[in-house]
């Protein structure tokens, strides 16, 4: 499925959620509802996908948490959150290259309109 097309099924669901649910949840429920909706329009999609790191002769197993890795090239980090900070879209990159991809969706559910939630983080490293 070309990129464009999943991230619109990906942020139509969000927008159905928002405005079943609304925001001040805690992100286990957006992250559980979204694999939910996911699910039922037939996108493949793995939660709490732990992802280890490297350090000189260290190896971390679960260094890392990525809320949802969709059909094998889109991140999904979820927050419910009042700002959103730098840091926010650096954790978001950095699981990008961990995994090798280029498409990451960083998503703020405690915001008034969910479209003002909408993150995009690209990855252009060459991969």
């Amino acid at each position: 499925m070309e990129i464009n097309v999943l991230t619109g099924i990906v942020l139509d669901a969000c927008i159905k959620i928002h405005t079943e649910i609304g925001p001040g949840c805690f992100e286990k429920v957006y992250e559980e509802t979204l694999y939910y909706e996911l699910f039922k329009r037939n996108i493949r999609a793995e939660r709490q996908l732990l992802m280890p790191i490297c350090y000189e002769e260290l190896l971390i197993n679960d260094a890392y948490r990525v809320d949802l890795l969709v059909e094998k090239k889109l991140i999904i980090e979820i927050k419910s959150i009042e700002r959103l900070a730098p840091v926010h879209f650096k954790q978001v990159m950095t699981y990008l290259r961990l995994l090798k991809l280029k498409n990451g969706l960083l998503l703020n559910f405690n915001v008034e309109w969910m479209k003002d939630g909408f993150h995009r983080v690209f990855n252009n490293e060459g991969y």
